[in-house]
C-alpha cells in the first residue's frame, strides 16, 4: 500500500492535472482562482494550424526519432557483434561504453557543448589543423546533425550492451545443426542469430524512440532550440510556451498531452510488432 500511494502521488496525480490544465486558459503568473475552462480550445489551436511553430516542432521530433532509432541499432549491432568476439582488453572496452550512459545528459550537453565551440573546441582544433577550415557545429545547418551525433554518442552503448547480452544467451546448438547441414557464416546469421536476437533488437527501438522524442536536456543545454528554431523539439516548444517566454501554460500542458499520446502510440504499435513476430497474443 505505502508503494501504491507513492506510486499515485507521482504518477497519477500530475497526470489528472495536466489533462485538466489543458482544458483551461490558466497563463504563469495569474491566480489560480481566476482560471477559465474552455474545453478543447488549445487542442484546436494546436491542430488548427494557429500554433505556427507546433507542426515544424513535431516534424523535427518524428525526424529526430527516426534518425536516432535508425543509426543507433544498426551502430549499436555492429559494435555487439564486435564484442561478441574474444579479444585482449575486452573488459576495458566494455568500461569505455558504459561510461556515456552513466553521465548525466546535462552534463553529456555541456561537454559537447565545449567540445563543439567555435573558437576553442576541440573538434575545431583538429578541424583546422587538419583541414584548415573552422565549422559552426552549432550554427543554423549543423546544429540538428550535431545534436543527433551527441544522442547517438551517449545511447549507442545502450543498444549495443542490450543487443550483446542477446547474443551471449543464444544456445550454440543451432548453429551447430547449420554448419551439419551445410550453412555459411552468413546464412547462420540471416536465419538463426538474427531472428533470435530480433525482440531484444525491438526492445532497443523502443526504448530509444520514447526517449528521443521525449528529448530535452541534451538539445536545451547545447541550443536552447536554436539557431532559429532548427532544433526546437516538442519537449522544447513545451517548455518554451510554458515557462521560457510566454506563460501560456494552458496551451503548454495541451501540447505535452499531445506528445504523450505520440510516445504511448508509437509505442503500443512497436510492442504489437513485436508480439506478432514472436506469435503471442
Amino acid at each position: 500500500m505505502p508503494a501504491v500511494i507513492i506510486l499515485t502521488l507521482l504518477t497519477l496525480v500530475p497526470s489528472v492535472f495536466l489533462y485538466y490544465v489543458s482544458i483551461t486558459d490558466y497563463e504563469l503568473g495569474e491566480l489560480w482562482s481566476t482560471h477559465r475552462l474552455v474545453g478543447f480550445k488549445n487542442y484546436h489551436r494546436l491542430f488548427s494550424g494557429r500554433d505556427f511553430e507546433f507542426w515544424p516542432s513535431v516534424r523535427i521530433s518524428i525526424k529526430f526519432m527516426l534518425l536516432a532509432t535508425t543509426i543507433e541499432p544498426v551502430l549499436g549491432f555492429v559494435i555487439a557483434l564486435l564484442l561478441n568476439q574474444e579479444f585482449r582488453f575486452k573488459s576495458i572496452v566494455f568500461g569505455c561504453l558504459m561510461l556515456p550512459i552513466t553521465i548525466t545528459p546535462s552534463i553529456v550537453g555541456q561537454m559537447w557543448k565545449l567540445m563543439y565551440n567555435a573558437e576553442y573546441g576541440v573538434l575545431n582544433y583538429f578541424a583546422q589543423n587538419i583541414f584548415g577550415a573552422k565549422v559552426a557545429w552549432l550554427g543554423p545547418d549543423l546544429a540538428f546533425l550535431s545534436t543527433l551525433l551527441v544522442d547517438v554518442w551517449q545511447w549507442t552503448p545502450f543498444v549495443a550492451l542490450i543487443i550483446y547480452a542477446g547474443l551471449r544467451s543464444i544456445p550454440s546448438e543451432p548453429f551447430e545443426a547449420a554448419l551439419v547441414d551445410g550453412a555459411n557464416n552468413v546464412q547462420s546469421f540471416w536465419y538463426i542469430t538474427l531472428p533470435l536476437i530480433r525482440p531484444l533488437l525491438m526492445l532497443a527501438v523502443i526504448f530509444r524512440s520514447m526517449d528521443s522524442l521525449k528529448l530535452f536536456d541534451v538539445p536545451f543545454v547545447l541550443t536552447q532550440g536554436g539557431p532559429g528554431s532548427a532544433t526546437e523539439l516538442l519537449s522544447l516548444h513545451v517548455y518554451r510556451l510554458g515557462f521560457a517566454q510566454t506563460g501560456w501554460v494552458a496551451r503548454a500542458a495541451a501540447t505535452a498531452v499531445v506528445l504523450l499520446v505520440m510516445i504511448i502510440t508509437l509505442s503500443r504499435v512497436l510492442v504489437r510488432h513485436i508480439r506478432e513476430g514472436s506469435g503471442t497474443e
